[in-house]
């Protein structure tokens, strides 16, 4: 019976004390967004611009060549 309530009140003693030791502080609050503007939209145009380029290119020479 001694050993039986010495399990019991190591386990009750250790249930309590994990308790304590999980605890943590909160998370920090969120960062600020950056807003994304017309600088995202002018990138997005001149690769748009630069794919068109390459392409058309690609295809001016390609017909120049079977001449």
């Amino acid at each position: 019976m001694k050993i039986f309530i010495t399990i019991l009140a190591s386990l009750a003693m250790i249930l309590l004390l994990s308790v304590w030791t999980v605890a943590q502080p909160g998370l920090p609050s969120a960062p600020a967004q950056a807003p994304i503007d017309g600088g995202l939209g002018l990138l997005a145009a001149a690769g748009g611009a630069y794919a068109y380029k390459k392409l058309k290119g690609n295809k001016s020479e390609s017909e120049h060549t079977n001449l």
